[in-house]
């Protein structure tokens, strides 16, 4: 068996999802089950019904053209798309009476993406003579708790999901599922979503509870690449990374699966696949516990653009106990998140996104320390065998002394597997092809 993820824009259109059904065709005999998410930009026209919906105005009209005309040209029945059509005008008649959207109803109102879709697919399926049933999650053992618009799921899950799925890992079942991805139910039946990389999530929790053979991501691209194409041209396919590493992609810019994806995968050590669905009998990358041969020195570059460094500063620092303490109490008081860190004994340096607003935190911080803030920088991530980071930093900044560029600061990540860097963002770009030329065209 194989778990199958196509994401929004795989399924955007009637095109799409015939090339999708073509590729599902083509594995059938590998017993794949399918995760799917909403059609191309069915989650922005929803969440628009719903502004729509607060200010007092019922319309889906963008929701129902989308797929009345898909349907027509797949040449398929919708009367279950019907039916959902109709229980969102129901949601969204409420919310214009209330004129609020609480994030209640607002997973409630995003589900109905991905339930049209998984119903889309399946009855074009069927059309082919390809047997295939739809599954919302809820119906095959996804539980998760009540943090809605960002729901984890619970623990059970590895036991539910088997447990609806035993037809179909015995062979009985002939029909491939189709489930929805990103959404779940909590304990009391109300409708959840998983948030950002949801379903990947789903995906990644499908598999490795059923302990399929592989599971699989396909996108538009021939795996995961030593750096965005769109920088380097010659960028090339990364036939393997570790799970480790594939987080430390993901968290540094890589459009590569959620970091949350990777935890049941390192659970279970069910390897996972990125295809491409352009290519359909390319090896694709895989991710892994391990690798299967010597760990290359440099795995893939990547790069963040719209970070804020802050630069905090104090005496107070020198020999001092829990002065951190305080400087990170400040960070979770203001529910801003760091992602890049150095430090000595008097000051420390550390990164967030640009889009944060800075404003308390800065003024509480300055209470206890010189503070400074910088804006429009980068980060640029080399995902490597740190063991070997002293020959990689003596190429790195050979490089980059070479183009006269000037690191502002520098942190090797705890996993051991990363070296991060920030530069301005005017020089990310630039910066990544000196690396990525100075790096892997050795």
């Amino acid at each position: 068996m194989i778990v199958m993820k196509f994401g929004g824009s795989s399924v955007a259109d009637a095109q799409r999802i015939k090339h999708v059904a073509s590729i599902i065709s083509e594995y059938k005999d590998e017993r794949p089950l399918v995760i799917l998410s909403a059609m191309g930009d069915t989650t922005d026209y929803l969440l628009e019904a719903a502004d729509f919906a607060v200010n007092g105005k019922v319309d889906i009209d963008k929701i129902e053209k989308l797929h009345f005309e898909t349907a027509s040209i797949l040449g398929i029945d919708v009367s279950e798309i019907k039916e959902l059509l109709t229980e969102l005008k129901t949601l969204l008649t409420g919310i214009s009476m209330l004129h609020e959207l609480s994030k209640r109803s607002r997973d409630y109102l995003v589900s109905f993406g991905e339930r049209m879709s998984v119903r889309m697919m399946a009855s074009y399926l069927n059309t082919l003579k390809v047997p295939a049933k739809f599954y919302d999650a809820w119906d095959v053992g996804f539980v998760s708790d009540s943090n809605f618009m960002n729901a984890e799921l619970l623990s059970e899950v590895w036991q539910t999901i088997p447990q609806k799925f035993s037809d179909y890992k015995k062979g009985i079942q002939k029909e491939i599922p189709i489930v929805t991805g990103f959404i779940a139910k909590d304990k009391n039946g109300v409708i959840t979503t998983l948030g950002r990389g949801g379903s990947d999530l789903s995906a990644t929790m499908l598999g490795s509870a059923l302990g399929v053979d592989e599971i699989q991501t396909w996108k538009d691209v021939d795996g995961i690449l030593t750096t965005d194409p769109r920088i380097v041209k010659e960028a090339r396919t990364v036939p393997e990374v570790t799970y480790e590493e594939a987080q430390e992609l993901a968290m540094f810019g890589a459009q590569v699966l959620h970091p949350r994806s990777m935890v049941p995968c390192a659970k279970s050590k069910i390897p996972v696949r990125v295809k491409n669905s352009y290519n359909i009998k390319g090896p694709g990358s895989v991710i892994l516990e391990k690798h299967t041969g010597k760990t290359p020195r440099v795995i893939a570059i990547t790069s963040v653009k719209n970070v804020n460094l802050i630069d905090i500063q104090s005496n107070n620092m020198f020999g001092a106990s829990g002065f951190l303490a305080h400087v990170f109490n400040q960070f979770l008081k203001w529910n801003v998140s760091v992602d890049v860190i150095a430090t000595s004994e008097v000051s420390v340096s550390l990164t967030v996104n640009g889009s944060c607003d800075l404003t308390g935190l800065v003024e509480d911080l300055k209470n206890a320390a010189a503070v400074t803030v910088k804006k429009d920088k980068a980060i640029v991530t080399i995902i490597c065998d740190a063991s070997n980071s002293s020959s990689i930093l003596e190429d790195t900044f050979t490089a980059l002394n070479k183009a006269k560029i000037n690191v502002q600061m520098i942190s090797q990540g705890a996993s051991k597997v990363n070296i991060s860097f920030l530069v301005d963002t005017s020089q990310s770009n630039q910066v990544v092809q000196i690396l990525h030329s100075a790096l892997f065209d050795l």
